[in-house]
């Protein structure tokens, strides 16, 4: 377990290094924005196959333009496996559409939830149909106003911690238990699934302070991870600016959430995108 672990842990982080540094290095210290890492696991270490931005059925992405930076995970529904569908290529895909409006400047840096809905249009126009369902978080530092623009649907989510608080966080979104809001491209005759509209996420604005933590995971972590926990460690790195640092606060955030999801809790794939403020 541990080599697998290890192995894993090292191609992630090599793929995420090299983008946090082409953002360091494109952008000049004296910007507003977002110092970003991203950690996790799939649930099933040695069946899965890496692939850049998915853990297991999890995806994510981070992307950044000249007025924004954009943090975003999904969570693909497992229960598609049984029907031949791989439940994390949907949200892949949604995470992958989304990155590509972003770095193409095509979205509304207050509007998230619109990148959202896009992101998922474009799934549906797929040619290759993609089918399966998925949650979706976006996170989005505007910096022209110094504030994080978020739209969330289902159980994934976000937490901002301040002086060891929490001073903002998502709502999880539930039809009832363990089953979230989801966007859903079900195959031909499906027609009991449910599937919710982009425009059904939740949306907040929250005024950011330089050094403030911004933590946006899928629902592996939340559902493992006590909040104070979770909170007691990230306030370890507030003000951090060093992404090794980062780095490994955000690693040691995933291997807990895969530990005591194994432990006692609740086996699932974990992924971690952690981000603090440097105004």
């Amino acid at each position: 377990m541990r080599s697998w672990t290890t192995r894993w842990l090292s191609r992630a982080l090599h793929q995420n290094w090299q983008a946090v540094s082409a953002t360091a290095e494109n952008k000049p210290r004296t910007y507003s924005r977002l110092i970003s890492v991203v950690s996790g696991f799939p649930k099933n270490l040695a069946q899965s196959k890496y692939k850049p931005g998915k853990m297991g059925d999890d995806a994510w992405f981070t992307a950044n333009t000249k007025s924004a930076d954009v943090l975003g995970v999904a969570d693909g529904v497992g229960g598609w496996r049984s029907y031949g569908i791989d439940p994390g290529e949907f949200a892949m895909v949604l995470m992958w559409n989304c990155e590509r409006l972003v770095k193409f400047s095509r979205f509304d840096p207050v509007k998230p939830v619109n990148l959202i809905a896009s992101g998922f249009r474009e799934l549906q126009a797929n040619r290759k149909s993609i089918l399966g369902s998925s949650t979706a978080c976006i996170v989005v530092f505007n910096r022209e106003d110094s504030s994080i623009y978020t739209a969330n649907i289902g159980d994934s989510g976000f937490i901002i911690v301040r002086k060891g608080e929490i001073v903002h966080r998502s709502e999880e979104q539930q039809h009832y238990f363990n089953t979230p809001f989801q966007l859903s491209l079900p195959p031909p005759g499906h027609t009991d699934v449910l599937s919710d509209s982009p425009e059904s996420a939740n949306t907040t604005t929250f005024p950011v302070c330089n050094g403030d933590v911004i933590l946006v995971a899928t629902d592996g972590v939340f559902d493992n991870v006590p909040i104070k926990l979770l909170v007691d460690t990230l306030q370890r790195v507030e003000g951090e600016n060093d992404q090794v640092k980062l780095q490994m606060c955000a690693n040691s955030i995933a291997l807990m959430a895969r530990s005591l999801s194994f432990d006692s809790g609740k086996p699932d794939d974990i992924t971690v995108v952690l981000a603090t403020v440097a105004l």
